[in-house]
């Protein structure tokens, strides 16, 4: 049985990406998903299928398993978007490593992403209909549009899509 949305309460569908290229997979994100599901307080409400893909942005013979998952966040009306979502951002990351992801982001001499090899990776693609724009997070995802081991996923349970943003460098 549904409970109702207080009237002080607003919906956010929050949709969020999992990958692993170590380690037992489809356990890590599966994992991954019963951590999020205690830390959000809700258990998720759509995830995709799970599909195997080849790395993205660096070369190695193990392949990832990735899927995309949605959960419907109840917040205060009035919340402000980008203090929730830095905390989601924050929820992400423990569960990252206490998965066993361990290190910051490494970076080229350019300042480009030096991606590796990792057991669980989640990243937040959209935050309802809300753009976030501050130095820790980019909603919606700034290369979500570019990964099809995201989009293949995440066409299958989100209702609709925002327009990619052209407001950003990749």
């Amino acid at each position: 049985m549904r409970r109702p949305v207080r009237e002080d309460m607003e919906k956010v569908e929050l949709y969020l990406s999992l990958g692993s290229d170590m380690g037992d997979r489809r356990q890590n994100i599966e994992n991954a998903l019963s951590l999020l599901n205690i830390e959000l307080g809700t258990p998720y409400k759509a995830l995709s299928s799970i599909i195997e893909t080849e790395p993205w942005g660096f070369e190695s013979e193990d392949k990832f398993l990735n899927a995309a998952v949605m959960y419907e966040l109840e917040l205060p009306k009035g919340f402000n978007p980008e203090a929730e979502a830095l905390m989601v951002l924050e929820i992400c990351k423990s569960v990252e490593k206490r998965l066993g992801r361990t290190g910051a982001p490494q970076y080229d001499k350019k300042g480009e992403r030096i991606y590796s090899s990792r057991p669980i990776d989640v990243d937040i693609l959209l935050f309802g209909d809300y753009r976030i724009d501050c130095e820790e997070l980019t909603i919606p995802h700034k290369l979500m549009y570019a990964r099809e081991f995201v989009m293949r996923p995440l066409k299958e349970i989100a209702t609709a899509l925002p327009e990619p943003r052209r407001d950003i460098e990749d």
